[in-house]
């Protein structure tokens, strides 16, 4: 895994090295702050997503619960002139209750996580478009909350917030993943569940606790991009964003399969796909072309696991037939 890690960082610094050539422009304050914003908003639910592809599973309402969480959090900061530190407390509740009932529908109903969050992505995205009557929820004018908008959108010597939560997020979970025993067991049950189990392993709560990290973790970044954008059509509001994580934890060494992947290269994997997204900028291509971009990165994400995987089964037998020899 630390040689993909590494791999990808060398992929990235190629890729800035090239963009910054053909652009000087990307090597600006401003651009690098703007990138660096973008990498934390995004790589905070990417994190999440980790976490529940490592068990096998996928998580496909990401985009839908930002949009949910985000009209219910403005809805109550604004219209219900809640105390933004309840609301968020509120929002983080939700989360966790979302990861739960995914974890339970997966473990308990035995249904496949394709269907339940794709169900999830339809209901989430409906219930936020139903309680603001497909209309947008922000913030009227002169209403402000200056302690809120600043540990979300503010800067401390020029880093923005949002990438130093990404940082302290990340090095928090890495210690869940890399240096716990939860970690040991969600790497065990991605691998062989059934192994696991009669290993002993309570294979269900491990599975539920992966739900509920990747839903509080996209109930943060709800609430930051609430902040960022300040209006949220429901209709619209996180679109895609799902594929956004799936990319960046395929890029980042996690595989579809289960079993396998790491924080840091998480992170370099939206890093990457922000760089990209950069370039397309400033090279003036039509955003139209950034799902295309995006789908591309999946997919030869995919393929080179899959020519990994094999190369390590292949590598495998041959140890196997010359020990037996």
């Amino acid at each position: 895994m630390f040689k993909k890690d590494i791999g990808l960082l060398i992929l990235i610094l190629v890729v800035g090295t090239v963009v910054a050539v053909i652009n000087p422009l990307f090597l600006s304050a401003i651009n690098l702050g703007n990138t660096a914003n973008l990498v934390g908003l995004f790589g905070i639910f990417a994190i999440g997503q980790a976490f529940v592809i490592i068990t096998g599973g996928i998580e496909l309402s990401v985009g839908s619960i930002i949009a949910l969480l985000g009209v219910l959090f403005v809805d109550l900061i604004v219209g219900h002139e809640m105390a933004w530190p309840l609301a968020l407390v509120i929002m983080l509740g939700i989360g966790a209750v979302i990861g739960l009932i995914h974890g339970l529908l997966v473990t308990r109903m035995h249904m496949q996580p394709f269907i339940v969050t794709l169900c999830g992505l339809l209901i989430y995205r409906g219930a936020a478009r139903f309680y603001t009557q497909d209309g947008t929820a922000g913030f009227g004018f002169g209403v402000s909350f200056p302690q809120l908008e600043w540990l979300t959108t503010g800067r401390t010597f020029g880093v923005p917030h949002s990438f130093m939560a990404l940082i302290f997020i990340a090095c928090l979970m890495w210690v869940v993943l890399h240096r716990s025993v939860f970690g040991r067991y969600l790497y065990a049950v991605g691998k062989n569940e059934e192994a696991a189990r009669y290993s002993g392993i309570r294979t269900n709560r491990v599975i539920i606790a992966a739900y509920i990290i990747s839903a509080i973790l996209t109930a943060i970044s709800a609430i930051f991009f609430a902040m960022y954008t300040r209006s949220i059509s429901p209709s619209s509001h996180g679109n895609f964003y799902e594929l956004y994580a799936i990319a960046a934890a395929v890029l980042g060494g996690c595989s579809l399969r289960g079993g396998e992947g790491s924080i840091v290269g998480v992170v370099l994997g939206t890093v990457l796909l922000q760089v990209l997204q950069n370039l397309v900028n400033l090279l003036g291509i039509p955003s139209s072309l950034n799902f295309a971009v995006m789908g591309s990165v999946i997919l030869i994400g995919v393929l080179a696991d899959q020519q990994f995987a094999e190369y390590r089964k292949r590598k495998s037998e041959v140890a196997g037939r010359i020990s037996t020899a």
